[in-house]
């Protein structure tokens, strides 16, 4: 499949681009490019080959999920301004 000049116009009319000729023309030959690749793509046979999500075969280390940082809550809340029943208290901004 390849695109005419006349399409090239047409989609950037519809896409409220506008375009000059030398533009179209090149934008003409950058989107038959990517045709023209996709169509050896969609040659290639591809029977028996498994789909993958990588194209090395990896796996990802996985550790278990925990805390690892020690709870910190009472030192901070000691260094803070105010505070009130575990709460940060903090000046009125909104009327």
């Amino acid at each position: 499949m390849s695109l005419t000049l006349e399409q090239v116009r047409r989609v950037a009319h519809l896409a409220r681009i506008e375009i000059s000729d030398a533009e179209a023309q090149t934008t003409l030959g950058h989107l038959n490019g990517i045709f023209t690749l996709i169509e050896a793509m969609q040659a290639v046979d591809t029977k028996g080959v498994e789909p993958m999500a990588h194209a090395q075969d990896v796996a990802q280390r996985l550790r278990e999920d925990r805390a690892v940082e020690a709870d910190q809550r009472a030192a901070f809340q000691a260094v803070a301004p105010e505070t009130e029943n575990g709460l940060y208290l903090v000046p009125k901004v909104i009327e």
